[in-house]
């Protein structure tokens, strides 16, 4: 979004995608901790078929519950936020007008594979989470949210010695595949990491707020999953 383009009077709506389990949504849970006296903050969570999602994030007493709201897709988790975006769209809008103005809306994807990408009708700006446990040759494998997410997140860093992953060449893989985008590493369960998310979250709603934020759209998502993604399905865990 370039600066003499004026967005609308509302939040910044940062979209969180990757695999099922990769824990986005307690990444998005240690945000709201960490920057809630910050920023205004709400989420919309996607499911299939259930809340799931969102009665964790209120379970963690982050927000205040009407904050949190739930989309239940019904189908491919990424149909939801990136083909017909107008149950996300409206989940949004409907949590402004009833408990804004909000700083920031985190939009948090069912989990899916390594094609999911948001529709930048959706989301404003895009975070794609891989975890170790998920094998570090992922990031090699790369596909639309690994190689064009405005912020590459490599999660439970911790969990890396148990599962034979290699930390390092995870992040130099998808540095190589990233053209310059950010990519960070984070344990929530060391709390390391995390401050350097909430510092990129601080300066996308900045660079949003003057109007200077620019996100360049994934395109349209590979014809069949990357090598080694899931399927799709959501046997969801944090």
């Amino acid at each position: 979004m370039s600066p003499e383009h004026d967005h609308p009077h509302r939040a910044l709506r940062i979209g969180v995608a990757g695999p099922v389990g990769v824990g986005k949504s307690s990444l998005i849970a240690a945000l709201c901790r960490r920057l809630g006296s910050e920023l205004r903050l709400a989420v919309v969570t996607n499911d299939i078929y259930t809340t799931e999602d969102a009665t964790f994030l209120r379970a963690q007493g982050v927000l205040a519950p009407e904050r949190i709201v739930a989309v239940q897709t019904g189908c491919c988790p990424h149909t939801a936020i990136r083909d017909d975006v107008s149950a996300n769209l409206q989940a949004v809008e409907d949590l402004e007008r009833a408990h804004g103005p909000f700083d920031v809306v985190f939009v948090e994807s069912g989990g899916d594979n390594l094609t999911t990408c948001f529709s930048p009708a959706l989301a404003d700006t895009q975070v794609f989470v891989l975890d170790c446990a998920g094998g570090d040759d992922v990031p090699r494998k790369g596909g639309p949210g690994v190689a064009r997410a405005d912020l590459l997140i490599v999660n439970k860093t911790d969990l890396a010695p148990f599962v034979g992953s290699d930390v390092a060449l995870m992040l130099s893989d998808a540095a190589a595949r990233r053209d310059g985008r950010p990519v960070l590493a984070v344990s929530l369960r060391a709390d390391e990491g995390v401050g350097a998310v909430g510092e990129w979250v601080l300066a996308q709603h900045a660079a949003w707020t003057v109007g200077a934020l620019e996100s360049e759209d994934p395109g349209p998502p590979a014809p069949h999953h990357a090598p080694g993604s899931r399927d799709h399905h959501h046997a969801h865990a944090h």
